[in-house]
Protein backbone atom coordinates (compact mmCIF):
# COMPACT_ATOMS: atom_id res chain seq x y z
CA UNK A 1 0.00 0.00 0.00
CA UNK A 2 1.39 3.79 -1.02
CA UNK A 3 0.95 6.53 0.78
CA UNK A 4 -1.59 7.44 -2.02
CA UNK A 5 -3.82 4.17 -1.20
CA UNK A 6 -6.13 4.86 1.65
CA UNK A 7 -6.95 1.95 4.13
CA UNK A 8 -9.47 -0.38 3.51
CA UNK A 9 -13.02 1.25 5.14
CA UNK A 10 -15.86 -1.19 5.52
CA UNK A 11 -18.59 -0.67 2.91
CA UNK A 12 -16.88 0.89 -0.11
CA UNK A 13 -17.46 -1.34 -2.84
CA UNK A 14 -14.08 -1.14 -4.43
CA UNK A 15 -12.22 -2.25 -0.99
CA UNK A 16 -10.69 1.40 -0.71
CA UNK A 17 -11.50 4.32 1.85
CA UNK A 18 -13.50 7.13 0.57
CA UNK A 19 -15.10 10.65 2.28
CA UNK A 20 -18.84 10.10 2.08
CA UNK A 21 -20.33 13.04 0.61
CA UNK A 22 -23.19 15.60 2.60
CA UNK A 23 -26.36 14.17 2.29
CA UNK A 24 -29.99 15.58 3.67
CA UNK A 25 -29.27 16.27 7.69
CA UNK A 26 -25.62 16.55 7.56
CA UNK A 27 -23.75 18.96 9.64
CA UNK A 28 -23.07 22.59 8.52
CA UNK A 29 -21.29 24.17 10.93
CA UNK A 30 -18.49 23.00 13.61
CA UNK A 31 -16.83 24.91 15.89
CA UNK A 32 -13.12 24.29 16.92
CA UNK A 33 -11.30 25.76 20.21
CA UNK A 34 -7.95 25.53 22.17
CA UNK A 35 -8.04 25.12 25.91
CA UNK A 36 -4.50 26.63 26.60
CA UNK A 37 -4.44 27.69 30.17
CA UNK A 38 -7.99 29.00 30.23
CA UNK A 39 -9.80 27.44 33.77
CA UNK A 40 -13.13 25.81 34.26
CA UNK A 41 -14.73 29.22 34.68
CA UNK A 42 -13.43 30.30 31.54
CA UNK A 43 -13.52 28.07 29.51
CA UNK A 44 -17.47 27.53 30.21
CA UNK A 45 -18.10 31.06 29.62
CA UNK A 46 -16.29 31.03 26.29
CA UNK A 47 -18.17 27.97 25.22
CA UNK A 48 -21.27 29.16 26.67
CA UNK A 49 -21.03 32.67 24.55
CA UNK A 50 -20.69 30.73 21.45
CA UNK A 51 -23.60 28.37 22.07
CA UNK A 52 -22.02 25.20 22.68
CA UNK A 53 -24.33 22.31 23.44
CA UNK A 54 -20.81 19.91 22.78
CA UNK A 55 -17.32 19.24 23.01
CA UNK A 56 -15.56 16.74 21.33
CA UNK A 57 -11.93 16.46 22.65
CA UNK A 58 -9.14 15.63 19.86
CA UNK A 59 -6.45 15.11 22.03
CA UNK A 60 -4.30 12.14 21.81
CA UNK A 61 -3.84 12.36 25.22
CA UNK A 62 -6.62 14.04 27.11
CA UNK A 63 -4.92 15.94 29.68
CA UNK A 64 -2.78 18.75 31.33
CA UNK A 65 0.27 18.98 33.55
CA UNK A 66 -0.54 22.54 33.43
CA UNK A 67 -4.13 23.10 33.21
CA UNK A 68 -5.97 20.36 35.82
CA UNK A 69 -9.20 21.69 34.87
CA UNK A 70 -8.65 20.67 31.25
CA UNK A 71 -7.68 16.88 32.23
CA UNK A 72 -10.29 14.35 31.04
CA UNK A 73 -12.02 12.93 34.05
CA UNK A 74 -12.58 16.35 35.10
CA UNK A 75 -13.65 17.90 32.04
CA UNK A 76 -16.20 15.35 32.07
CA UNK A 77 -17.46 16.69 35.58
CA UNK A 78 -17.64 20.46 35.19
CA UNK A 79 -18.47 20.71 31.51
CA UNK A 80 -22.18 19.29 31.97
CA UNK A 81 -22.74 21.57 34.99
CA UNK A 82 -22.82 24.02 32.19
CA UNK A 83 -24.90 22.35 30.00
CA UNK A 84 -22.46 20.90 27.33
CA UNK A 85 -21.94 17.41 26.82
CA UNK A 86 -18.48 16.35 26.36
CA UNK A 87 -17.16 13.28 24.48
CA UNK A 88 -13.20 11.97 24.06
CA UNK A 89 -12.51 11.09 20.11
CA UNK A 90 -9.34 9.36 20.38
CA UNK A 91 -9.42 8.50 16.41
CA UNK A 92 -9.22 12.00 15.44
CA UNK A 93 -6.07 12.57 18.23
CA UNK A 94 -2.82 14.33 16.86
CA UNK A 95 0.47 12.88 17.56
CA UNK A 96 0.80 10.52 14.36
CA UNK A 97 4.16 8.93 13.41
CA UNK A 98 5.35 9.94 9.81
CA UNK A 99 6.21 7.97 7.24
CA UNK A 100 9.37 8.35 4.60
CA UNK A 101 7.49 7.89 1.70
CA UNK A 102 4.97 10.09 2.37
CA UNK A 103 3.10 12.07 -0.73
CA UNK A 104 2.47 15.45 1.52
CA UNK A 105 5.77 17.24 0.43
CA UNK A 106 4.74 20.47 0.74
CA UNK A 107 4.69 19.74 4.81
CA UNK A 108 7.63 20.90 6.76
CA UNK A 109 6.16 19.92 10.34
CA UNK A 110 6.83 16.33 10.55
CA UNK A 111 3.96 15.96 13.05
CA UNK A 112 1.75 17.79 10.33
CA UNK A 113 3.09 15.22 8.19
CA UNK A 114 1.99 12.28 10.08
CA UNK A 115 -1.22 13.58 10.47
CA UNK A 116 -1.86 13.97 7.11
CA UNK A 117 -1.57 10.37 6.25
CA UNK A 118 -4.12 9.50 9.11
CA UNK A 119 -6.53 11.82 7.31
CA UNK A 120 -6.89 9.47 4.57
CA UNK A 121 -6.84 6.27 7.24
CA UNK A 122 -10.57 4.75 7.31
CA UNK A 123 -10.27 5.13 11.40
CA UNK A 124 -9.98 8.65 10.68
CA UNK A 125 -12.65 9.05 7.97
CA UNK A 126 -15.08 7.08 10.59
CA UNK A 127 -14.49 9.41 13.25
CA UNK A 128 -15.53 12.00 11.22
CA UNK A 129 -18.83 10.71 10.06
CA UNK A 130 -19.41 10.22 13.88
CA UNK A 131 -18.03 13.97 14.91
CA UNK A 132 -20.47 15.40 12.37
CA UNK A 133 -23.65 13.50 13.44
CA UNK A 134 -23.11 15.23 17.06
CA UNK A 135 -22.57 18.63 15.13
CA UNK A 136 -25.84 17.89 12.92
CA UNK A 137 -27.86 17.26 16.39
CA UNK A 138 -26.32 19.93 18.43
CA UNK A 139 -24.11 22.99 18.09
CA UNK A 140 -20.38 21.14 18.46
CA UNK A 141 -16.95 22.63 19.50
CA UNK A 142 -14.03 20.31 19.01
CA UNK A 143 -11.16 21.02 21.24
CA UNK A 144 -7.49 20.50 21.68
CA UNK A 145 -4.93 21.77 23.68
CA UNK A 146 -3.31 24.78 21.73
CA UNK A 147 -4.58 28.07 22.18
CA UNK A 148 -4.44 28.92 18.45
CA UNK A 149 -5.86 26.88 16.01
CA UNK A 150 -2.82 27.28 13.02
CA UNK A 151 -0.37 25.66 15.13
CA UNK A 152 -2.54 22.86 15.82
CA UNK A 153 -3.83 19.89 13.86
CA UNK A 154 -7.53 21.17 14.32
CA UNK A 155 -6.28 23.17 11.30
CA UNK A 156 -6.01 19.57 9.01
CA UNK A 157 -8.72 18.77 10.35
CA UNK A 158 -10.77 22.31 9.37
CA UNK A 159 -9.44 21.14 5.96
CA UNK A 160 -10.95 18.47 5.25
CA UNK A 161 -13.96 19.14 6.94
CA UNK A 162 -14.43 22.28 4.39
CA UNK A 163 -12.64 21.01 1.35
CA UNK A 164 -14.09 17.54 1.29
CA UNK A 165 -16.79 17.71 3.23
CA UNK A 166 -18.68 21.76 2.72
CA UNK A 167 -18.59 22.42 6.49
CA UNK A 168 -18.49 25.62 7.83
CA UNK A 169 -15.93 25.69 10.35
CA UNK A 170 -15.50 28.77 13.08
CA UNK A 171 -12.93 29.03 15.40
CA UNK A 172 -13.44 30.17 18.66
CA UNK A 173 -10.96 32.33 20.41
CA UNK A 174 -9.99 33.14 23.85
CA UNK A 175 -11.79 36.52 23.45
CA UNK A 176 -14.78 35.21 22.53
CA UNK A 177 -14.44 36.19 18.89
CA UNK A 178 -15.12 33.47 16.00
CA UNK A 179 -13.09 33.41 13.05
CA UNK A 180 -13.69 31.67 9.90
CA UNK A 181 -11.41 28.35 8.85
CA UNK A 182 -8.94 29.76 6.01
CA UNK A 183 -8.05 26.09 4.14
CA UNK A 184 -4.27 25.69 3.66
CA UNK A 185 -2.89 26.60 0.39
CA UNK A 186 -0.95 23.55 0.05
CA UNK A 187 -4.47 21.46 0.48
CA UNK A 188 -5.49 19.86 -2.54
CA UNK A 189 -8.60 17.81 -2.82
CA UNK A 190 -8.56 13.97 -4.16
CA UNK A 191 -12.02 14.07 -6.18
CA UNK A 192 -12.23 10.72 -6.40
CA UNK A 193 -11.79 10.11 -2.61
CA UNK A 194 -12.82 13.04 -1.41
CA UNK A 195 -9.92 12.96 0.31
CA UNK A 196 -6.96 15.31 1.26
CA UNK A 197 -3.11 15.83 0.29
CA UNK A 198 -0.74 18.28 0.79
CA UNK A 199 1.27 19.16 -2.04
CA UNK A 200 1.88 22.48 -2.72
CA UNK A 201 0.28 23.08 -6.47
CA UNK A 202 2.58 20.16 -7.39
CA UNK A 203 0.28 17.57 -10.14
CA UNK A 204 -1.04 15.04 -7.63
CA UNK A 205 -1.09 11.39 -9.55
CA UNK A 206 -2.03 8.79 -7.15
CA UNK A 207 -0.40 5.53 -7.62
Amino acid sequence: MTQFEPEERPGDADGTASASPSGPGAAKLLLTFGHGTADAAEMTELLQGAEVRRLVDVRRAPGSRHNPDAGRLAMERWLPRGGIAYRWEQRLGGRRAARPDTPDTALRNRAFVGYAAHMRSAEFLTAVDDLLADAAAERTAVMCAETVWWRCHRKMISDFLVLARQVKVLHLMHDGTLHPHLTSPEARLWPERGLLIYEAGQQFLPG
